[in-house]
């Protein structure tokens, strides 16, 4: 009867949507059962870390991230392979992504908890979390290190890339999450403060290490992802001065060079999967407009005398999210059937320009996706942890 009632629930806050927007607390409500589920999940899981996923290639240690770049494949000209060739838009299956893998895992289960236990106020959500915490980030044997040298290596070609580091990405869950649970004992005040230096250290060994100023100069989704990793732990730190960068990146680089009058992103366009990584730059983008956005200061307003801002770079995409059909270019080469799942994007500009249409797309897409190329483009998998 319980499930009855609460698919009941569900179903009528959909139809709500369908016709006149969702409010924050209707988002909760129909949110809570799948955060609950999630968490339920993750109660039942074990802690994972890098180190139990030891790499061959890597030129770091077992507590260093390593992964190889996406689209590298053997030269099959070579005996050995190497080096590798570059197939733009083609996955190698074969590539090492296992820590990537257990990144993914340990945010997804964090995040989770963390939501549920801001729903229930639950304890043994909490200690959960803070076991996934230990293991991953803080003890002193299976502790990832925060840096990612050696993320995105090509073998024969390089130890690691700039380039690696988006995919740090799905660790801007862990932050909004820690605010959660800083209300809980189990998240004490000495791992409290051994948080806050492990993500002091990443954002400025992102900030001034040679792949990090690499990163943070490219010219397309690399960069927006790159600064939205800094917002956010900027944001957790109260650093101030990297927060004032990033809303210089933003309105001046992004909105001012990435973006064209009509809405779209150019290089984004030019891909092999033009359509999932239009999707992925616009969450990103929207994202960053949520954390950076100060009372005196509305992102979703900024706009240059040219119209271009966030409202025309949602007017542009949606009407695609809405009926892919329509989507004006070849389809992607990869997970073109998956997408759309449900973009951030619409929740945050549904709410910020006061849009229920896009909240009524965003409450009927799917939320769960399960084709791993787009999990692996969603950086945020629990909106609940961003709402304020």
């Amino acid at each position: 009867m319980r499930w009855l009632w609460s698919t009941l629930l569900l179903g009528a806050l959909v139809l709500k949507a369908a016709d006149e927007g969702l409010t924050s607390n209707e988002i909760f409500a129909l949110e809570k059962p799948r955060v609950l589920r999630a968490a339920e999940r993750a109660m039942q899981a074990t802690p994972v870390s890098l180190t139990q996923f030891p790499t061959k290639l890597s030129e770091g240690g077992p507590q260093d991230f390593y992964s190889n770049g996406d689209y590298w494949w053997p030269d099959p000209s070579k005996p050995n392979g190497l080096p590798y060739l570059r197939k733009d838009g083609q996955t190698n299956p074969e590539n090492f992504s296992q820590h990537r893998l257990a990144m993914k895992t340990f945010r997804d289960h964090v995040a989770a908890l963390a939501v549920a236990y801001q729903l229930t106020h639950e304890e043994k959500y909490a200690q959960q979390a803070v076991r996934f915490i230990d293991a991953f980030l803080l003890d002193a044997q299976t502790g990832m290190h925060p840096h990612l040298k050696y993320a995105q290596a090509i073998p024969g070609r390089s130890p690691g890339r700039g380039i690696g580091i988006i995919d740090t990405l799905h660790l801007i869950e862990i932050p909004p999450a820690l605010k959660i649970l800083a209300t809980s004992p189990a998240l004490d005040p000495g791992r409290q403060k051994a948080l806050k230096q492990w993500f002091t250290d990443l954002e400025q060994w992102m900030l001034t290490s040679p792949n990090g100023q690499e990163e943070a100069a490219e010219k397309n989704n690399h960069a927006v992802a790159f600064w939205l990793q800094i917002a956010v732990y900027a944001d957790y730190l109260q650093d101030a001065k990297a927060l004032e960068a990033c809303r210089h990146q933003f309105t001046v680089n992004f909105i001012g060079q990435q973006m064209a009058t009509d809405g779209s992103f150019p290089r984004e366009l030019a891909r092999t999967k033009p359509y999932g990584y239009s999707i992925f730059q616009l969450d990103n983008m929207a994202t960053l407009a949520h954390v950076l956005q100060t009372p005196q200061l509305n992102l979703w307003q900024y706009t240059l005398p040219d119209a271009r801002g966030m409202a025309q770079a949602c007017a542009y995409l949606t009407p695609y999210i809405r009926d892919k059909r329509q989507w004006p270019l070849k389809p992607d080469v990869q997970a073109w059937d998956a997408w759309p799942a449900r973009p951030i994007y619409l929740l945050f500009a549904g709410q910020a320009l006061q849009r229920p249409d896009y909240l009524k797309l965003w409450a009927t897409l799917e939320a769960d996706p399960t084709d791993p190329e787009v999990q692996r483009n969603r950086a945020i998998t629990q909106p609940l942890l961003w709402l304020r």
